[in-house]
């Protein structure tokens, strides 16, 4: 995905090639520095997509034109069923943009990447141009649906790094120990949003399907009426809100 941001983000979405949002990244970035708007692109990626060589052109182009974007490598250490040892002679993402500076840090923890993108962003808005980050992070599922996540892996490792290194948990145990709620406080919280998935996803089950022109609909801001194209030229709807 791709995010442009300065006090309010704009998400440009992802992309069906493979690490092809990392030039697209680049390229925001670079729009960012021509108008002087002073925003800054955050460009993520995973650690399979990291090995796509368009990725190295972006970081050269941004170095050459010192261009204000966070290459952001989501490590979680499996890019689709193949360890990152197995996959980059280098796994330390971090170190490999060359001319531009790099840096590890843990994503799980959810104050350090708060701070982290705090830092950097105001260091690429000073004009010392993009950076390379190694977000390292975990997923506790497969990669699909059709990847059931335990035939590259033991179930033990998920339920370790569930049981020591969850952000949700370790923000919980943060908030108890500097007094800003307590585990009663944040039980019932817990309880509140379970009722609201258990609510919503009732009523979609529930829900007889969609018409057809429902697919056209709450896709775009400011198009009422506008005609959206569809799965080929001979298709159009109309957008509603």
């Amino acid at each position: 995905a791709v995010v442009s941001t300065q006090s309010t983000g704009t998400l440009f979405g992802g992309n069906g090639i493979v690490g092809a949002q990392v030039p697209v990244g680049a390229g925001i970035a670079f729009g960012h520095k021509f108008k002087g708007d002073g925003k800054v692109c955050i460009a993520l990626y995973g650690d399979g997509a990291a090995n796509q060589g368009q990725v190295f052109e972006a970081y050269n182009l941004a170095a050459l034109f010192k261009v204000p974007c966070l290459f952001t490598c989501e490590n979680n250490h499996y890019g689709m069923g193949t360890s990152a040892e197995r996959a980059a002679a280098n796994p330390n993402y971090y170190t490999r943009g060359d001319a531009v500076p790099g840096i590890k840090m843990d994503g799980m923890n959810i104050l350090a990447v708060r701070e982290f993108t705090r830092a950097v962003t105001d260091w690429m808005r000073a004009g010392n141009g993009p950076v390379v980050a190694e977000v390292e992070t975990y997923r506790y599922y497969g990669h699909s649906m059709s990847d059931p996540g335990t035939s590259y892996r033991t179930r033990d490792e998920v339920q370790e790094v569930r049981k020591t290194k969850d952000p949700i948990t370790m923000v919980k145990a943060m908030m108890i120990e500097a007094e800003l709620a307590t585990e009663a406080e944040l039980k019932e919280l817990d309880g509140e949003c379970r009722k609201i998935i258990d609510d919503a996803t009732k009523f979609a089950r529930e829900s007889p399907e969609l018409e057809t022109h429902e697919m056209f609909n709450t896709i775009y801001t400011d198009m009422d009426g506008s005609r959206i194209r569809g799965s080929d030229s001979m298709t159009y709807g109309i957008h509603s809100p």
